[in-house]
């Protein structure tokens, strides 16, 4: 049977981890999803100032992602955003990905609080709200306030409930810069399939370029 509620995870997933699947797990779940596409990004537009860190390489982040995520067949990760040149918009992934699936009747993009309150300064946000119904990730029962300039625009949204975490991709990239072992991540911060791999490539370790 052929997807038709899909749920789209995009980001730089540098690393993957813990939360970001239990995001996922959770989408499927509330939403009633057939799919979750998780979407790797390539050169994120929001993250190319020339002071902004320097993203792993994309074959990395894009194996990590298929460890992270192999023990569910309900996900498939898209490697639309890492094939295409240039910066990362997600209204171009959108049109694309409508066109090519045409059988999918509707569209949730899995965001964080943050990515709602500042939705407003994403390229083409009010066709993106057109065209997608947001899943905004929520701690605890606390709903996210609309932003001004959202209440000025009809849009579908629907609330994720999430346990609290503390789990970032940037505290994780600080502990291993200062020393500490990815093993020792698993399970609270990291999947032990991913932590291997950085420990086997020795990602972000401070003397890593990468």
């Amino acid at each position: 049977m052929m997807p038709q509620r899909v749920g789209l995870m995009g980001g730089s997933f540098d690393p993957v981890h813990v939360a970001h699947v239990q995001l996922a797990h959770t989408a499927l779940a509330v939403l009633e999803l057939d799919q979750v596409r998780w979407l790797p990004a390539g050169q994120p537009w929001q993250k190319m100032a020339p002071a902004t860190r320097q993203m792993t390489h994309a074959v990395s982040r894009l194996a990590m992602v298929r460890l992270a995520t192999a023990h569910e067949p309900r996900f498939v990760v898209d490697t639309l955003e890492l094939d295409r040149s240039g910066p990362t918009y997600t209204l171009d992934t959108l049109e694309a990905l409508q066109q090519a699936h045409p059988q999918v009747v509707e569209w949730y993009l899995v965001i964080g609080q943050d990515q709602y309150a500042r939705f407003h300064t994403w390229h083409g946000w009010q066709h993106i709200l057109q065209m997608v119904t947001l899943a905004v990730a929520c701690r605890g029962d606390a709903l996210p306030a609309t932003p001004a300039p959202l209440q000025q625009v009809p849009h579908r949204w629907q609330a994720l409930p999430m346990p609290p975490s503390q789990v970032s991709s940037t505290d994780i990239r600080a502990r291993l810069a200062a020393g500490g072992s990815a093993i020792s991540l698993v399970p609270d911060c990291l999947d032990e399939a991913v932590a291997r791999y950085i420990a086997h490539h020795q990602l972000y370790a401070l003397s890593d370029p990468h």
